[in-house]
């Protein structure tokens, strides 16, 4: 088990804030509670069956990965939303979320049909099975079409992007293969629920000459590099752990906690977290670590910070021209934390929908830390493995980190409390 320390004492006043602003809508309505459906059993097949498709589909950016489990998993919602009835649940949701992922992943056609087929097999037949499949059906394709252009498809995000002269602070292409800057058109997409990417834009990173930025300078270069004599072997297996994209980790947390939902203590009101509860806790991660994530890049392109590698080798600060990170630095902008954004968003709407710590502890694993199991206890706890993560890889100045989590958690407490907006 690996737990690392918990954020400063000002992390639960600010949590706490922020949750006051997103409110009134956290709540589950007894009208909702009447409509679930018992056990998670169909619920966890068609989540394993999303993750495959989206697995399948091979995206080459996350948010385009997010951007296939949010609208799936939003027409399902809104589908199983419209109705009462355990027949017409399953009906509505299997329907909404098999439409959807077929349209966008065509390849798992056959594996989607075959899944349908068994799912609807387990439904009575009758005028609410029929008028399941009708809602799901209906949803899907006006979801898709809402969604339509969106910016979120690989080509959009990935737009190209010339970066300016090379100058103190500025970023520049990394090494080792010195390539082209990606996600440059992420931060222009259409996000759910925020009026724009730009919403909630960060003010500018600390000043060169700031104690703040030479003290991260200063921490990083100690820590981040690859022969590191003071990085311990738990620092070390943090920043293996979280090399890869979060919402590798975070797909395995959010499926914990739907699986746990049979056996949830009522924590949200007095509502079963049946089928509408986890579909809607579902769409709703989905919908805004993306919003998160546009914001973040948003940020990142406004203020085109260099990446702590190439403050080392060319900055003014006793220079080091072979400096090496532990991982090679993504190639983007380095403020905001992309991770740190996706954290901070995802740890408040756990702590608003799921309630303020997980019901059983959560154990997670990743592909570049393999025998590694991270077992969590508090949302909080992921959020602090990922901003000592990245700069235990030698790829994030910790103020990067840290804002990246004000940024997500912003774009989450407003988020929050417009859910309703989408039909959640």
């Amino acid at each position: 088990m690996r737990q690392a320390r918990l954020l400063p004492s000002r992390r639960d006043a600010v949590t706490t804030g922020l949750l006051a602003t997103a409110g009134a809508v956290l709540p589950v309505s007894r009208a909702a509670a009447s409509s679930a459906v018992p056990g998670s059993g169909v619920v966890l097949q068609w989540y394993d069956l999303t993750l495959q498709a989206v697995a399948a589909a091979n995206y080459p950016e996350p948010v385009t990965q997010s951007r296939a489990w949010a609208v799936s998993w939003l027409a399902a919602a809104r589908a199983v939303g419209q109705g009462h009835g355990a027949r017409y649940s399953v009906a509505a949701f299997a329907s909404a979320l098999h439409d959807v992922l077929a349209a966008l992943v065509p390849g798992q056609q056959a594996e989607l049909n075959a899944a349908l087929a068994s799912t609807l097999a387990g439904v009575p037949d009758g005028t609410a099975k029929e008028s399941g499949i009708a809602a799901g059906q209906r949803e899907a394709v006006a979801v898709l079409a809402q969604r339509g252009g969106d910016g979120l498809d690989t080509a959009s995000v990935d737009i190209p992007f010339t970066p300016p002269p090379a100058a103190p602070g500025v970023w520049q292409p990394t090494p080792p293969a010195f390539g082209p800057a990606v996600r440059a058109g992420q931060g222009g997409a259409r996000p759910f629920l925020l009026a724009s990417g730009s919403q909630f834009r960060l003010g500018p990173p600390p000043a060169l000459g700031s104690a703040t930025y030479l003290g991260a300078l200063a921490e990083v270069r100690a820590v981040g590099v690859a022969t590191s004599s003071v990085r311990t072997p738990v620092q070390t297996d943090t920043a293996l752990f979280w090399e890869p994209n979060s919402i590798n980790i975070f797909v395995q947390v959010l499926r914990s906690v739907v699986a746990d939902s049979a056996v949830a203590s009522s924590a949200v009101a007095d509502a079963s977290r049946g089928l509408r509860w986890q579909a809607r806790l579902v769409a709703a991660f989905h919908v805004i670590t993306i919003d998160a994530q546009i914001a973040i890049y948003d940020s990142k392109y406004a203020y085109l910070f260099w990446r702590p590698v190439t403050a080392i080798r060319t900055g003014s600060v006793a220079t080091d021209p072979s400096w090496t990170p532990l991982f090679s630095t993504p190639r983007h902008p380095e403020y905001p934390s992309g991770h740190g954004g996706y954290a901070g968003a995802a740890e408040l709407t756990l702590h608003a929908l799921a309630g303020p710590r997980p019901v059983q502890p959560i154990s997670a694993t990743s592909a570049t830390d393999p025998g590694s199991v991270h077992t969590y206890r508090a949302w909080s706890t992921i959020t602090q493995e990922n901003i000592d993560g990245r700069v235990w890889e030698g790829i994030h100045f910790r103020f990067s980190d840290l804002r990246g989590v004000q940024l997500g958690r912003e774009v989450a407490a407003y988020s929050l409390s417009r859910l309703h907006k989408l039909g959640l």
